[in-house]
């Protein structure tokens, strides 16, 4: 794994124009890869705060160039484990799908159309999919959600699971995990149609088509308030409302 991340920075490092930027990259690496849980810029040891915040914000690198450069290594790093593997059933390329806030007070001009409230915590509403290999994690994309009259963060996260490389989807079976904000009918029916796997949160409201809630089936299993043929158990297949596919409920 280290001789992987060596060739990564090393990659990274040549696509800053100057040698001042190259500096202030491996200074910025070096926070995160200490793993000290102090990455902020005042804790570095070889630049002052002002140098990285203005190579963040100001000097110019090609973003797009950086993340391209990233994903093809993390495609070609995992394929490497993949080709490793042998012959046999294809292994779990697992996709978590995370709805994440970074909150904001105050007023961020540069950023109006981006800040809105969900769930009652006003900032920056991340998308975020996670390819989850072996033991590594990695971060993949992300989209911001806009607010309402926009795309979900449902629909923002099949949008994601649709662009996954085929050159990584085909060779794994791929889950998808997921919580209740990605339940929807329009999400399910998407990971479906793609053939993929999913395990996603669903919220306890949720209808049945016999005119039931989940939260019956729990009800009925604990007090014994149906015929013994409708009790439901863990791992037991229902149908919901809008849902064309059956699906098994769990609980916890």
């Amino acid at each position: 794994m280290l001789a992987h991340a060596q060739k990564l920075v090393y990659t990274l490092k040549e696509l800053m124009p100057t040698s001042y930027q190259k500096d202030n990259l491996e200074a910025m690496l070096g926070l995160f890869l200490e793993a000290q849980g102090q990455h902020e810029p005042e804790h570095c040891q070889t630049k002052s705060p002002s140098a990285l915040s203005r190579f963040l914000n100001i000097n110019p690198w090609s973003t797009r160039d950086m993340i391209r450069t990233v994903r093809n290594h993390v495609v070609e790093t995992v394929l490497k484990v993949f080709s490793e593997c042998g012959k046999g059933r294809k292994p779990f390329l697992q996709v978590i799908i995370d709805l994440t806030t970074l909150e904001k007070r105050g007023k961020f001009k540069d950023f109006e159309d981006l800040i809105s409230v969900y769930n009652g915590k006003r900032g920056l509403h991340l998308v975020v999919v996670y390819l989850v290999v072996a033991n590594w994690r990695i971060p993949w994309s992300f989209r911001v959600w806009r607010g309402k009259g926009t795309l979900s963060p449902a629909q923002l996260g099949l949008k994601l699971v649709r662009r996954l490389p085929k050159s990584l989807t085909e060779h794994f079976q791929v889950m998808i995990l997921a919580d209740t904000a990605f339940g929807s009918v329009e999400f399910l029916h998407g990971i479906r149609k793609l053939k993929y796997h999913a395990i996603t949160g669903v919220a306890i409201n949720r209808k049945l088509i016999d005119g039931r809630v989940l939260r019956h089936l729990r009800k009925a299993r604990r007090l014994g308030c149906f015929p013994r043929q409708t009790l439901h158990k863990q791992g037991q297949q229902v149908r919901l409302v809008g849902l064309k596919l059956t699906v098994t409920v769990c609980w916890y």
